[in-house]
C-alpha cells in the first residue's frame, strides 16, 4: 500500500518540479520574451483577437447600421445552407479553382523541366518566367482589364488580325467569357511561382537516377513518368494545398476586372471572398459575413486534411 502511495505522488512531485525549471527559465531568460513582444503584441491585436472577435459576431445580427446586435445563435449558418447566391458563389469558386490549378500545375513543370536543362541565356528566361509573380496583382488585373477591353483591347485585335474570330469578343462582360478570362489572366500571373518551386524539386531529383534509368534503356518519356512525377510528389502536394487554398480565397482580380459580373454583382465571377465581402462592406450584414467566412475555413480544413491523409495512403502503398 505504501509503494503505491509512493509512486503515485512520485509523477505529481516531477510535473511539479519540471514546472518549477520552466518557470526559472523564463525568468531568465526574460529579455527573450522583451524582444518577441512586439511581434506577439501585433500577433494578438491583429490575429487572435479578430479571429475570436468575429467567431463571436457570427452568433449575432451584427449590422453596423444598426445599435441592436441581438443575439441569434445558429441563425445565420442555417440561413447560409439556404443562400441561393452563397451556393451560386461556392460553383463559381470551384469553376476557378477547376480552370486554374491543372494549368498552373502543368506549365508550371512544363516550363521547370526546360529551364532545368543547361541552355544559354538561362537566368534570363528564368527571370522572364517569374516576373509575373512579382507584378503586383492590381496592376497585373489592370492591365490585363485593358487587354480585354471590347473597343481598343489587344485580345480582340490579334484574334481579329488573324481572323480567329469575326467579331470583337465581350470579355468581361459575357457570362461565358468573363470566368475563362480571369482564370487565363491567374494562370499568366502565378505559373511562375510554381515553375520555381517545381525547378528547386527537379535540381534535388539525384542525377545517379536518371543515369541508371538511360543505361537500362528507358527514353525520355519514360524516365520522366517513372523518376520526376514520383519523386516530385511532395513538391505537388504542397503546391496542391496552397494553390487550392488561394483559388478559395481569389478576391483581387474578380474585384477590379469583373466586379462579381456579368450581369452585375451576384453574377458569373462572384466567387465565395467575394460574396463575404458583398455581405459585409455593401450589405452592412458582419454577423452573417463571419458566418460564411467560418464556412469557408471549414471547407479548406476539410480539403487540406483529405490532401494530406489521401499523400499518405499513396506514400505507404
Amino acid at each position: 500500500m505504501a509503494v503505491a502511495e509512493a509512486r503515485a505522488v512520485r509523477p505529481a512531485t516531477k510535473r511539479r518540479g519540471y514546472l518549477r525549471r520552466k518557470l526559472h527559465e523564463a525568468r531568465n531568460e526574460w529579455t527573450a520574451y522583451l524582444f518577441l513582444s512586439p511581434g506577439l503584441v501585433l500577433f494578438f491585436a491583429f490575429f487572435v483577437y479578430p479571429l475570436i472577435f468575429s467567431f463571436w459576431i457570427s452568433f449575432h445580427e451584427w449590422d453596423i447600421l444598426q445599435p441592436q446586435k441581438p443575439f441569434v445563435g445558429l441563425q445565420n449558418y442555417r440561413d447560409m445552407l439556404h443562400d441561393t447566391g452563397f451556393i451560386a458563389s461556392i460553383g463559381h469558386t470551384l469553376y476557378f479553382t477547376v480552370g486554374t490549378i491543372p494549368l498552373e500545375l502543368a506549365m508550371g513543370l512544363g516550363i521547370a523541366v526546360l529551364l532545368n536543362a543547361q541552355v544559354r541565356a538561362l537566368g534570363l528566361f528564368r527571370t522572364m518566367y517569374y516576373l509575373p509573380v512579382v507584378t503586383p496583382l492590381v496592376v497585373a488585373s489592370i492591365i490585363w482589364k485593358w487587354v480585354y477591353n471590347t473597343d481598343y483591347g489587344l485580345a480582340n485585335y490579334y484574334l481579329l488580325k488573324f481572323h480567329l474570330i469575326n467579331q470583337p469578343l465581350l470579355w468581361l462582360s459575357s457570362g461565358r467569357t468573363a470566368m475563362p478570362a480571369v482564370i487565363l489572366m491567374t494562370v499568366w500571373k502565378g505559373v511562375g511561382f510554381y515553375m520555381i518551386v517545381y525547378l528547386a524539386g527537379l535540381q534535388a531529383i539525384p542525377a545517379q537516377l536518371y543515369e541508371a534509368a538511360e543505361v537500362d534503356g528507358a527514353g525520355p518519356f519514360k524516365r520522366f513518368w517513372r523518376i520526376t512525377v514520383p519523386m516530385l510528389a511532395p513538391t505537388t502536394l504542397f503546391l496542391l494545398i496552397i494553390s487550392f487554398i488561394g483559388s478559395f480565397q481569389v478576391f483581387t482580380q474578380i474585384f477590379i476586372m469583373t466586379q462579381g459580373g456579368p450581369p452585375g454583382p451576384g453574377g458569373a465571377t462572384t466567387t465565395i471572398m467575394y460574396y463575404i465581402y458583398r455581405s459585409a462592406f455593401v450589405f452592412f450584414q458582419m454577423g452573417y459575413a463571419a458566418a460564411l467566412a467560418y464556412a469557408l475555413f471549414a471547407m479548406l480544413l476539410i480539403f487540406s486534411i483529405w490532401q494530406f491523409r489521401y499523400y499518405m495512403r499513396q506514400a505507404e502503398a
